[in-house]
C-alpha cells in the first residue's frame, strides 16, 4: 500500500509533469497564432518612464522588441487551467484507484490562487491586446497605468475579503522574532484587507523582471518551486500541486522563451504570476519571507525608484539602465549571462527564503 505521504509526493509531482506536457503541446500552436497576428508593438521603445529619451535600452533592444510576438503568458494559465478542469472532471468519473485524489482544486488551499491567476492574466491580456493594437503607452499599457492599478488593487480587495469572511484569517507570521527561532503571529484584524492589497500591487511591481530571453520565466519558476516546498511542509499538497503545476508551465515557456526567444510573457503572464505569487505567500502564512524568495523582484523596484530619485534630487543616474538586469547589459554582459546569474541568485535567496520560514 501507497501511504498518504507518498502519495501526495506522486501527485504534485505527476500534476506538474502534466502541466508541463500540457504547455509543450499547446505551444506550438500558440506561436503560429501570435506571429499569424502579429502580436507583437510595431515600434520599439525610445522614451523612459520620465519621458526621456531611453538611449542605453534602445541600442539594446531596438530589433528584438519590434519581432517577437508577446502573450507567451497565455501557455501558462491556460495550461494549469486544463489541467485543473480535467482532473476535477477526471475525479468525479472515474473510481479507479486514487486516480480520483489527483484533483487538487479545493476551498482552502487552490480556489483564490486560480480565481487571481485566471482573472489578472486575463486583465493582463486585455493590455497586450491594446498595446499591441496601438491604444497604450509605454508604462501605462493599453488599459492606463491608473486603471491597471485599480484593476490589481481590486484583486487584492477580493484576496483580502476572502481570508477576512471565508478563511477568518487576520494574521501574519513574523519569523525569527520574539520566541527565537519560531517567531510570532501578529494579528491585524481588517487592515489584513490593506495589507494584502498593497502586497499584491507590489508583486506586480516586481513584473519590470521581464525584459530579457529567460529570465522573468527562470526566476517566477524558482519562486513558486520554493513556495511549493513551503505548502507541502505545512500539510498543503493541494497548493503545493498548484505551485508545482505553474513551475512545470514554466518550463514549458522557457523551452521557447531561453536566447533566443520565441516569444515574449507579456502582461498576461506578468500580471497573473504576480498576483498569484501575492495569494500563494498569504495562504502559507509566507508574506514576510516573500521579499527574501521574490528577492530579485525586490532588487528590480528598488533600483528603479533609486534610479528615479537620483535624476529628480541629484539630476544624474546611478546605473546606465534599469531595471538593473538592464545596467549588466549595458554593461558588456551577454545577455544569457545576467539571466543565468540571476537564476543562480534566485536561488539563493530562495532556499534562504524557505529556511527562515521552516524555522516557524
Amino acid at each position: 500500500m501507497v501511504s498518504d505521504f507518498t502519495f501526495d509526493v506522486i501527485k504534485i509531482f505527476l500534476i506538474s509533469f502534466l502541466s508541463c506536457l500540457v504547455a509543450f503541446f499547446i505551444a506550438p500552436q500558440l506561436l503560429k497564432f501570435l506571429n499569424k497576428v502579429q502580436f507583437w508593438k510595431k515600434k520599439a521603445r525610445t522614451k523612459t518612464i520620465t519621458g526621456e529619451e531611453a538611449t542605453v535600452f534602445h541600442s539594446l533592444h531596438k530589433e528584438r522588441e519590434v519581432s517577437i510576438p508577446r502573450g507567451g503568458g497565455l501557455l501558462i494559465w491556460v495550461s494549469v487551467l486544463l489541467v485543473s478542469l480535467s482532473l476535477l472532471i477526471l475525479s468525479g468519473i472515474t473510481d479507479v484507484w486514487r486516480i480520483n485524489e489527483l484533483n487538487f482544486l479545493s476551498e482552502r488551499e487552490t480556489l483564490l490562487p486560480l480565481f487571481a491567476l485566471i482573472v489578472a492574466s486575463i486583465i493582463g491580456l486585455v493590455d497586450d491586446i491594446l498595446t499591441v493594437y496601438g491604444k497604450g503607452r509605454y508604462i501605462a499599457g493599453g488599459i492606463g497605468f491608473a486603471k491597471r492599478l485599480a484593476l490589481v488593487s481590486l484583486v487584492g480587495l477580493v484576496g483580502g475579503l476572502w481570508f477576512l469572511f471565508k478563511l477568518q484569517w487576520t494574521s501574519i507570521h513574523v519569523p525569527l522574532i520574539g520566541d527565537f527561532p519560531g517567531g510570532i503571529d501578529l494579528d491585524l484584524g481588517v487592515w489584513f484587507v490593506l495589507l494584502f492589497i498593497l502586497v499584491t500591487v507590489g508583486s506586480w511591481a516586481g513584473g519590470v523582471i521581464d525584459g530579457l530571453d529567460g529570465l522573468a520565466g527562470g526566476v517566477f519558476s524558482i519562486i513558486f518551486g520554493a513556495f511549493a516546498i513551503i505548502s507541502f511542509s505545512q500539510g498543503k499538497a493541494d497548493l503545493a500541486a498548484l505551485c508545482l503545476a505553474i513551475s512545470g508551465t514554466l518550463f514549458a515557456f522557457l523551452w521557447f522563451n531561453i536566447p533566443p526567444a520565441r516569444f515574449y510573457m507579456g502582461e498576461t503572464g506578468i500580471l497573473g504570476l504576480t498576483s498569484t505569487m501575492a495569494v500563494v505567500a498569504f495562504l502559507t502564512d509566507s508574506v514576510m519571507v516573500l521579499p527574501i524568495i521574490a528577492g530579485l523582484l525586490v532588487l528590480e523596484v528598488g533600483t528603479m525608484v533609486i534610479q528615479l530619485l537620483s535624476k529628480k534630487f541629484r539630476h544624474k543616474k546611478i546605473w546606465l539602465s534599469t531595471p538593473i538586469h538592464h545596467h549588466f547589459e549595458a554593461l558588456g554582459w551577454p545577455a544569457y549571462q545576467v539571466t543565468m546569474r540571476f537564476w543562480i541568485i534566485g536561488v539563493v535567496l530562495a532556499i534562504l527564503g524557505v529556511s527562515i520560514r521552516l524555522l516557524g
